[in-house]
């Protein structure tokens, strides 16, 4: 694989060059562009000095080691970090898909046992945002239709990394697209009288968040209808038309937002979330290997689709695609989630590895 790094190290110094000139940041999509290209790439080229530097130490190490054996340890250290380094090096050669860099929207439904799903979504809701406020993440509800008892019958988050880029496979996007799919939940409900154990599905679906200058809108192709918000009764529902329906005629895609007590906020907010469906829709007719991964992610919130199990009476958490299983689903569900999705981002890395060199 190492091989590919001379063309990567060309490309590295070009976009350098690149980025100092005034006349690419006049077009903003190709700055922004170039900038995520080079931030990937700089990973690499920090990663293979390091490992070429640590190469040379060994090398001199091994050679007073053949004359002082009090060198042998040093030279196991030096052999030990350098193949770290190419571990790491492998790692971030592996190809990523294109929105890897992204930030992310997280769509919530209930699915199968109406308001026990309908809680479990609201508790699948509170899990990712604790996870994404450990990790410094900013998150916010765009829009969120919720049940009698407080649940939700459909939440739409936001999650977006602060400040500086995340690194290549750590941006958002990255680690909850594993997140797709129907969740399955086994517990006793609080609407159960005899306290029997219940089986319950929400299903979560994840969608890199597209910026203006990612997805291209005419406005004539968009119909946009207000209506009346609803909810489960008092202050939650508006009184004015302030909810609004955008339909994207081309495509047919259709998106509405009523969390907002404006208009206009409700507008906003449907316009992040139809151009995320919109760019996905494009990675994905695009990309086959992009295609395939959406086809993981949850279609119907049907029981037999489940990627992951939450197990309450053994407190616990398997996921039925990785093998992964803990007797920790509280503190999961409080936040705790690196351990589960570190799973998959191993497998999905492995399996991109075993390709590369078949």
């Amino acid at each position: 694989m190492f091989e590919a790094v001379d063309g990567l190290l060309a490309e590295h110094a070009e976009l350098e060059t690149r980025l100092a000139a005034p006349e690419t940041h006049a077009d903003q999509r190709l700055a922004k562009r170039l900038n995520q290209r080079y931030a990937e790439l700089a990973a690499i080229v920090r990663t293979w000095r390091e490992w070429q530097e640590v190469g040379e130490d060994l090398g001199a190490a091994r050679e007073l080691a053949a004359e002082d054996a009090s060198f042998a340890d040093e030279a196991d250290e030096l052999a030990r970090r350098r193949e770290a380094a190419a571990e790491h090096l492998r790692h971030l050669l592996v190809p990523r898909e294109p929105s890897d860099s992204k930030d992310a929207l997280l769509e919530v439904k209930s699915g199968e046992g109406g308001e026990e799903s309908a809680l479990f979504a609201g508790d699948l809701l509170r899990m990712y945002s604790r996870w994404a406020e450990r990790r410094g993440w900013r998150t916010e509800i765009l829009d969120a239709t919720e049940s009698d008892l407080g649940g939700y019958k459909s939440v739409t988050l936001a999650v977006q990394a602060r400040g500086a880029a995340p690194l290549p496979g750590e941006a958002p996007y990255a680690l909850l697209k594993f997140e797709g799919g129907v969740h399955r939940v086994q517990r006793v409900p609080v609407t159960e009288s005899q306290g029997r154990v219940h089986t319950s599905a929400a299903g979560v679906l994840v969608l890199p968040e597209a910026e203006p200058l990612d997805v291209s809108l005419d406005e004539n192709d968009l119909r946009i209808d207000v209506f009346r918000s609803s909810g489960p009764g008092g202050q939650s529902v508006n009184t004015t038309d302030s909810a609004v329906r955008i339909t994207h005629l081309p495509s047919g895609i259709v998106v509405s937002c009523q969390n907002e007590k404006s208009q206009l906020q409700n507008r906003e907010q449907a316009m992040r979330i139809l151009r995320a469906r919109l760019l996905a829709a494009a990675e994905e007719a695009a990309d086959a290997e992009a295609s395939e991964a959406r086809r993981s992610q949850v279609r119907t919130v049907d029981r037999s689709e489940r990627i992951r199990t939450y197990n309450f009476p053994e407190n616990r958490i398997s996921d039925h695609r990785t093998g992964y299983k803990a007797y920790n689903l509280d503190t999961v569900l409080g936040g705790d989630l690196d351990a589960v999705i570190t799973s998959c981002v191993e497998a999905d890395l492995a399996a991109r590895l075993g390709e590369l060199e078949t």
